[in-house]
């Protein structure tokens, strides 16, 4: 030990300035994947992907010949299943890479704090007209996990959250009014959206479709949903595939805070994380269920 502390004043010299930067633009990418990966449910996919590089190894460890010889024949083909398993993702980087300048592929864009913070005042406000005037509505935000196939269920937007739209949006005799209304980084990015229904047996038979569709989405992602009762007015969120029932503006305000502001937080420790490579990119962003 004492030989390799004094041997490291040498080694640090041969350390060249672009060898840092090489090695930051390969973390910065190994760690965007692994981000990308965690962002939607593929990290199961992952995790069975690791199975299989643990099991060829045993194989080849133990001479299971029969099993090594189909596990190699299943590897040569891993490249095209990647590529078809995680396409949605791939797409949406390389989309980024085209549209943006190179350090808003790495950075987390610095608009989408203020976008939050004002699709919570705004879904607040129209949720509070809505409760008094009895009229329903069903609102997701999305967290880590990506909703594209539920936002593929209804029509495809793209504009920011406001009391008025959304207003326009749940009036009993607009054309997407039965739907739900999908957020993704404080925009909506989809209305009219079908929900999967929860399984649970044990939900209260005075929820509706539009609460059992909310606890669903809740269930089947790591969503916030916020759901206006259309017979009672009632304000109610699922987390979780919990439902918390009869909230106050205030408590909606504060719940919605307290789910979706720890994700933006996130994302600006993220975005912080390689500042040296974003400076030269720049150079060249529950209660309970009933």
């Amino acid at each position: 030990m004492s030989e390799l502390i004094q041997r490291m004043p040498a080694v640090v010299q041969t350390i060249r300035l672009s060898d840092l930067v090489d090695i930051a633009i390969l973390s910065i990418v190994i760690y965007k994947l692994l981000w990308m990966v965690r962002k939607t449910s593929s990290g199961r996919v992952l995790r069975g992907i690791m199975i299989v590089v643990v099991a060829i190894w045993a194989s080849a460890e133990f001479n299971l010949y029969a099993t090594s010889f189909v596990l190699n024949r299943v590897v040569e083909y891993a490249i095209l299943v990647l590529v078809i398993l995680f396409q949605p993702e791939i797409r949406r980087f390389l989309e980024r890479v085209g549209s943006s300048r190179m350090s808003k592929v790495f950075v987390q864009p610095p608009e989408a704090a203020h976008d939050i913070d004002s699709a919570i005042s705004q879904t607040v406000d129209a949720y509070t007209s809505l409760s008094k005037d009895k009229v329903g509505a069903l609102m997701v935000f999305e967290r880590a996990n990506l909703l594209d196939e539920v936002i593929k269920t209804g029509t495809a937007l793209d504009c920011a959250v406001s009391s008025e739209l959304l207003k326009n949006l749940f009036w009993n005799k607009a054309p997407l009014h039965d739907g739900a209304v999908i957020v993704r980084n404080g925009r909506i990015v989809g209305a009219g959206c079908m929900l999967p229904l929860s399984g649970n047996t044990n939900l209260s038979r005075d929820l509706g479709m539009r609460h059992r569709a909310g606890i669903g989405m809740s269930e089947h992602s790591d969503a916030v949903v916020a759901i206006v009762s259309e017979e009672t007015g009632s304000i109610s969120v699922a987390v979780g595939g919990m439902l918390k029932r009869h909230l106050a503006p205030e408590t909606l305000d504060r719940l919605l805070r307290n789910e979706l502001k720890t994700d933006e937080d996130d994302g600006e420790k993220k975005s912080d994380l390689f500042p040296l490579v974003a400076a030269l990119f720049n150079r060249g962003k529950k209660e309970g269920t009933e």
